[in-house]
């Protein structure tokens, strides 16, 4: 999995929007510790976190499963652009067989899938992979090959949201009790912040080792 930034919004952008609304320019030290505090004290202080909405942020994400991205498809207040199966399963036609279930074809097939360290779920898996590898080589469409794809099928993303959205992200996608994989994805994905904005996500990062079960 990797998670790299491609853009974030200028923090001047979230606290000259504060300061709009209270006229409080004057008061303004051009992004020193005064204006960083407004953020904070504005938005996650006094709740008025809507103002974090004018800080946007863009990711390139790879290498997480078709299950990931699942459970990050529910975080609808993000856009999202992803790899499609329709036109990129072609890349599984020149491959050999992924069987026997030998130490050699498990490290082919991580190319393609994550594993869980479930030795039962990483051999359902990779057999998986070799079914729908024999269908891509049967020249079978890829809208219906796709059906027979494993959930461990790994993928890649642009994934684009503000500040607010990201907030409730970590939040929920940090605790404990959410899936591995995605927890794991939502550390990369703070730790991918630039290092003067994550005093604003801070708060919200619950659990920090995230490992398969």
């Amino acid at each position: 999995m990797q998670v790299l930034l491609k853009h974030a919004t200028p923090l001047s952008c979230c606290y000259e929007a504060i300061r709009t609304c209270y006229q409080s320019f004057g008061y303004s030290d051009n992004g020193g510790r005064k204006d960083l505090e407004l953020i904070d004290r504005v938005a996650n202080k006094y709740r008025h976190n809507s103002t974090l909405e004018h800080l946007f942020y863009n990711f390139d994400i790879q290498g997480i499963s078709r299950a990931c991205l699942q459970e990050l498809a529910r975080h609808r207040m993000a856009s999202f652009s992803v790899k499609s199966s329709r036109y990129t399963l072609r890349e599984l036609k020149n491959e050999e067989s992924f069987l026997p279930l030998e130490a050699h074809n498990l490290e082919r097939a991580q190319k393609f899938l994550v594993f869980t360290g479930v030795e039962a779920v990483d051999c359902a898996s990779v057999q998986a992979l070799e079914n729908l590898r024999l269908l891509i080589v049967q020249n079978i469409k890829n809208d219906y090959a796709k059906f027979a794809m494993p959930e461990s099928y790994k993928t890649s993303l642009a994934f684009s949201l503000n500040a607010r959205s990201l907030q409730n992200f970590l939040s929920l996608r940090t605790d404990s009790k959410a899936l591995w994989e995605i927890r794991a994805l939502a550390l990369k994905i703070y730790e991918a912040l630039p290092e003067e904005h994550r005093y604003l996500f801070t708060h919200c990062l619950k659990h920090e080792n995230p490992t398969p079960c």
